[in-house]
């Protein structure tokens, strides 16, 4: 079977650029003997930064870009010039993509609206030349510092379809025949279970040139939630739906528990899916008359709306239009967008991580290849024999904080 263009799921190595190293220079000059220092501060190393682009659909672009590595900070030069800043590099991500630690699972942020930008990965702050450590007595500093180190990280980018209103229903429920009578969108529509495999978006007009989106999702099944069918992986694609559709066959023999079985799968998923509106629709009425859709009416749960459906026939979808439009724009639903974009992404549990890397292929180390590490070019031309002490970067915390010894001084305590 030929692989789906449709990625929700990748992980990536990121890595941003290191600081420029300061520069040790003394000034040269016609007829000025003691020109004094005039080495220039390096250059910052370039930043990470995660963009919104509402042109893209799915990961399918970064799939076959897993490195992302920001330019590095330029060195310090003499006439107090500063080193280059590093290229910043751009991730362009779909709107509604949440981002994850691949190592911890902890969850660093949500990108969710078009040209949002968030940096993801600093780069290292250039070093200071020896001009910045000119003093009254200490007129000549032969020192200057290095650049901050990159930052690396492996990260897991996870998308969320944004959509009005979600479908939710068992397989073979009439999801994908809906969307199809209901918009423009073309998915896949079979005689047997699972014939979705991927989810589909579509746009449904409504009156006075309206619209709003739907999502349809693989139909679930009882025990979902421990794995069988096609698992609650695609269910997080109507995380961000205001609307719930829950779909159910009108020659199913008990209604009301199917329902019942879809909301606590949804509920082992995430328990803030319940907060959401829903209505019921019960689909491919035209193989019932009208006898026996007055007996499946006293069935339905009564605080549910619900309507009776077919998309072959067209029977019920203008009154369906309506309901749904109704629901999204209540008060009700409305206060509970609002308290949406409050919540709090859960971290994801680390136990747990390793297992769906591999379930999703996304196990590979990513670590062992790129560029081969450069060498750190941090040697200085001393005057005297002595080399400053290796700096352990792990006790530093901050470069403004970091004591330089200067090797002359050293040698006059002594």
């Amino acid at each position: 079977m030929a692989e789906s263009n449709f990625v929700d799921y990748v992980k990536i190595y990121c890595r941003s650029g290191k600081g420029g190293r300061g520069s040790v220079h003394m000034h040269r000059a016609k007829y000025m003997p003691n020109g004094g220092p005039d080495g220039g501060n390096g250059g910052r190393g370039g930043h990470v930064i995660l963009r919104g682009n509402r042109n893209y659909w799915t990961l399918l672009h970064l799939r076959y870009e897993r490195h992302v590595f920001a330019g590095h900070g330029g060195n310090g030069g003499k006439a107090k010039s500063t080193g280059a800043d590093g290229e910043d590099r751009y991730i362009d991500v779909p709107c509604g993509t949440v981002v994850y630690n691949a190592e911890t699972g902890k969850y660093i942020c949500d990108v969710k609206e078009h040209g949002q930008e968030v940096v993801l990965l600093k780069g290292g702050r250039g070093g200071l030349g020896n001009w910045e450590f000119r003093t009254a007595t200490r007129q000549a500093p032969k020192f200057a510092q290095p650049g901050e180190p990159m930052r690396e990280m492996l990260v897991i980018l996870e998308l969320k379809l944004l959509a009005d209103v979600g479908l939710v229903g068992f397989p073979n429920a009439g999801k994908s025949t809906l969307l199809s009578a209901l918009s423009s969108a073309k998915p896949k529509i079979g005689n047997y279970p699972f014939t979705t495999l991927e989810p589909s978006l579509g746009i449904v007009p409504y009156r006075d040139n309206q619209s709003f989106v739907m999502a349809d999702i693989p139909g679930i099944i009882e025990g979902a939630s421990e794995g069988k069918g096609l698992g609650l992986r695609f269910l997080r694609h109507i995380e961000r739906n205001s609307l719930l559709l829950f779909m159910v066959p009108g020659d199913t023999d008990d209604i009301q528990h199917e329902y019942e079985v879809l909301l606590n799968e949804l509920a082992t998923f995430n328990p803030e899916m319940l907060d959401k509106q829903r209505v019921l629709a019960i689909t491919k009425c035209d193989l019932l008359d009208d006898e026996l859709v007055q007996w499946l009416e006293e069935t339905l749960p009564q605080d549910l709306p619900h309507v009776f459906i077919s998309a072959v026939t067209g029977q019920g979808l203008q009154q369906l239009k309506d309901l749904l439009w109704v629901a999204m724009n209540s008060e009700s639903n409305k206060l509970h967008d609002i308290q949406s974009e409050r919540i709090v992404h859960k971290d994801k549990d680390v136990s747990y991580l390793q297992y769906e890397l591999t379930d999703l292929g996304e196990d590979e180390d990513l670590r062992h290849w790129g560029e081969e590490p450069e060498e750190d070019d941090l040697e200085l031309d001393w005057d005297d024999s002595e080399e400053p002490e290796e700096v352990e970067w792990d006790d530093v915390e901050d470069l403004e904080d970091f004591e330089y010894e200067d090797p002359e001084d050293s040698e006059e305590s002594k």
